[in-house]
């Protein structure tokens, strides 16, 4: 209780949800979700998310909210609290932040490299073949913009949780919300000939996105589009990287946690399907079905400044600096989340101070991230392992393929068969709450969830194919 009156915390619910809520609209709302919406089955992919969210995503985010705040203390500390034998559990899922927030501050600092070339009415540059290679192997410039990206996360997490993380929450997030929403609504209003004299236009690749396409459809190719729906979902509300466990334990006990994990999950998938509509459309347009087989960095480096480039001018730059800022407001407000985990864990386990926690974190983080810049030239080398194989790439893998699942798995264990599930449901019905779901966690967290993430941990491992 003691460190529960001194902890830091958030003002109230809004200050909660918009800070969560803005940790789980990152990049991978935006470089992945149209993706996989596109090439599995459009409406039908979308249904299966959203029925995952109220289920999946449901029993996770309110597991790591309710271990935080019923605990008070960050993720190195607070699975040990709920039960001793789970204590190395803390350390993995502290480890996963220090592992992520590198490689992610590294291609924050990509996006505004981007939002300059465009601001700097140098967006023609940006098309070109080869600009986005030349650029990240060059040795000195992405130092340079990873250095500004991950100096603004750190002085964001400097300033605290109330005075730092919530007041740019409050700001950052309705700014998204508009940008991503007028942003869609644009790429509706798009058509575009192409050589051959045919015409596609943005409604169309609207109903390439949301008319469920069952064409073809098998049970493996179902059971593809489910472990997709759930592997998007798991990665883009940011359960198993220490995030929600941190932002639950700043959570004053008379916030309806029940209440705020709806409105999370609302946010998160509101973001993510307004991102489909704002992407989709658009590549369609421009650059046909061909387009929508884009995803990560190639699409927002590659294909999107080219559809950008085919537009006049003035529209293609105007777009450009508000796609790019939209994407950098979204990789910040993550990337705050990432390195407060970290921050919090250090300030519990080793009674730091947050300006001496946030020195040390960002240290490690800094020298991490140089090796990551390096990673594409003098460190330059190629490893075999999915989906790339340079040192972000392994980064990438380790953190989101393994241990990320390996976290949310032990979680499972240890709500559902050790510390039970009352210990979590008791925490969320704190002061007469109604816990409409109940029933549905209880079940999901014991048996559902954790056969789920096996699954998920061997496809994204790469050890089941589908």
């Amino acid at each position: 209780m003691d460190n529960q009156k001194k902890r830091s915390t958030f003002t109230g619910s809004l200050g909660f949800v918009l800070a969560a809520a803005g940790s789980a609209v990152g990049l991978g709302n935006i470089w992945r979700f149209p993706y996989l919406a596109a090439r599995d089955g459009g409406g039908l992919f979308l249904v299966v998310y959203v029925i995952l969210a109220l289920t999946f995503g449901f029993t996770l985010l309110t597991t790591e909210i309710a271990i935080g705040r019923k605990n008070g203390q960050s993720p190195l500390t607070a699975y040990g609290a709920m039960h001793p034998k789970m204590k190395w559990l803390g350390t993995i899922a502290c480890a996963v932040p220090m592992i992520i927030l590198p490689y992610y501050c590294v291609i924050g600092g990509w996006v505004l490299k981007y939002l300059s070339v465009y601001v700097t009415g140098q967006g023609a540059a940006a098309v070109a073949d080869g600009f986005f290679t030349g650029f990240i192997t060059a040795q000195w410039e992405p130092i340079i913009w990873f250095a500004i990206f991950i100096g603004a996360t750190i002085f964001v997490v400097y300033k605290g949780v109330d005075k730092g993380i919530e007041k740019l929450s409050k700001v950052l997030m309705p700014l998204l919300f508009l940008l991503i929403c007028g942003i869609a609504i644009f790429s509706l209003t798009l058509s575009h000939t192409d050589a051959a004299g045919v015409t596609r236009t943005g409604l169309q690749g609207l109903k390439i996105y949301l008319i469920p396409n069952f064409e073809g459809m098998t049970a493996g190719k179902f059971l593809r589009v489910v472990t997709d729906a759930m592997g998007q979902l798991f990665f883009s509300i940011s359960v198993a990287m220490g995030i929600m466990v941190t932002y639950g334990s700043y959570v004053k006990k008379d916030i309806n946690l029940n209440k705020s994990v709806n409105h999370i999950e609302i946010c998160d998938t509101g973001v993510a399907l307004i991102a489909g509509m704002m992407i989709i459309p658009a590549v369609y347009a421009f650059m046909g079905n061909e387009g929508l087989s884009f995803a990560g960095p190639s699409l927002m480096f590659v294909a999107l400044p080219k559809v950008f480039g085919a537009m006049s001018p003035v529209i293609g730059t105007a777009v450009g600096i508000v796609f790019f800022l939209t994407v950098s407001f979204a990789a910040l407000t993550s990337s705050v989340s990432i390195l407060e985990a970290i921050v919090s864990s250090f300030m519990d386990k080793f009674h730091m101070d947050r300006k001496k926690a946030c020195i040390v974190a960002s240290v490690i983080a800094v020298v991490l991230g140089l090796i990551v810049c390096l990673g594409y030239n003098v460190f330059y080398f190629e490893a075999a392992v999915p989906a790339g194989g340079q040192i972000l790439d392994i980064m990438d893998y380790l953190s989101n393929s393994v241990l990320m699942p390996i976290v949310a798995i032990a979680t499972c264990i240890l709500i559902g068969w050790m510390a039970k599930p009352n210990s979590i449901t008791d925490e969320v019905k704190l002061g007469g709450v109604k816990f409409g779901r109940e029933k549905l966690y209880v079940v999901m967290i014991k048996y559902v969830t954790p056969i789920m993430l096996f699954v998920l941990l061997l496809t994204s491992a790469g050890i089941l194919k589908l």
